[in-house]
C-alpha cells in the first residue's frame, strides 16, 4: 500500500479511504497492512434481519459517541459484476453521519460468505481509526464460515422460521458463533428457535439473544455482550 495513501486514511480523507478500498478490489493491493482487530461478524441465512440489526446497532454506538465502519458484503450483479447494494440500502438512515462509513463490497464469485477483498479492507478501516469495524456476510446459509478467520466476536443472526432447520443442520455457521440473536422477536416462532440453539449455544458458552431490530429492542444488550468478549 503507497505510503501517502496510508498517510491519507490515518488522517482520516474519506475519500483515499474509499479508493484504497477500490485498490485492494481490484488488484489486491494489501501489502504491507497489519491484521485487523476486533472486527465483529455478522452472518446467518437471507431475511434474518442482518442489516436491519446493524443499522439499529449502529445507532447505539454512535449514541456513545463511538465512530463505526461496516463492510456489508454482497452478491455480485450479473451484469456489471459489481455489489447489488442491498445492505447500504437498508443503512441509508447513516449516510449524512460523518462518524459512519458503510462499503458494500461484491463476492465476485467468493464463497464463504465474504469477498476476497474484506480482510484487506477491515485493515485499512482500523487504520482510518473507526472505533467499530462490522462485517456482514453475504446471507446465503450454512456455509459462510469463513468470517470465523476474520472476526474476534462472531454474530449469528436468525429469523423466527428458522427452528426447524437448526435441528436439521447442526454444522456450519450455527457451530461458529460467539452470540446467537433471534431476531424479529415480535413475531411468533421465537421460543421454537432458542430451544433449536440451546445445545448448542451451552456447548460454546454462548448466550441466546432476543432482538426485535426495528424497534431496537434488545440491541444495546446485543453491543454489551459484544463488548464483553472483546478481549
Amino acid at each position: 500500500m503507497d505510503a501517502a495513501l496510508l498517510a491519507a486514511i490515518r488522517s482520516g480523507d474519506r475519500r483515499a479511504l474509499s479508493r484504497a478500498i477500490t485498490l485492494i478490489e481490484q488488484d489486491g493491493a494489501e501489502s504491507g497492512l497489519p491484521a485487523p482487530s476486533a472486527v465483529i461478524g455478522f452472518t446467518g441465512p437471507p431475511g434474518a434481519g442482518k442489516s436491519t440489526l446493524i443499522s439499529a446497532l449502529i445507532d447505539v454506538v454512535r449514541s456513545r459517541g463511538e465512530t463505526v465502519a461496516v463492510l456489508a458484503v454482497d452478491p455480485s450483479s450479473p451484469v456489471t459484476g459489481g455489489a447489488i447494494l442491498g445492505d447500504r440500502i437498508r443503512m441509508q438512515g447513516h449516510v449524512d453521519d460523518d462518524g459512519v462509513y458503510i462499503r458494500s463490497m461484491a463476492t465476485r464469485g467468493h464463497l464463504g460468505g465474504l469477498a476476497r477483498a474484506t480482510r484487506g479492507a477491515a485493515s485499512l478501516l482500523a487504520e482510518a481509526g473507526f472505533d467499530r469495524v462490522m462485517v456482514e456476510t453475504v446471507g446465503v446459509g450454512q456455509s459462510e464460515v469463513e468470517v470465523m478467520g476474520l472476526a474476534e466476536v462472531v454474530v449469528l443472526v436468525l429469523g423466527p422460521s428458522w427452528g426447524d432447520q437448526i435441528q436439521a443442520d447442526k454444522a456450519g455457521i450455527v457451530e461458529i458463533a460467539d452470540v446467537f440473536v433471534v431476531n424479529k422477536g415480535d413475531r411468533p416462532g421465537i421460543q421454537e428457535v432458542e430451544r433449536a440453539l440451546r445445545e448448542t449455544a451451552d456447548a460454546r458458552r454462548a448466550m441466546i439473544l432476543v432482538t426485535t431490530a426495528t424497534s431496537g429492542e434488545g440491541v444495546a444488550e446485543l453491543l454489551t455482550e459484544i463488548d464483553r468478549l472483546i478481549v
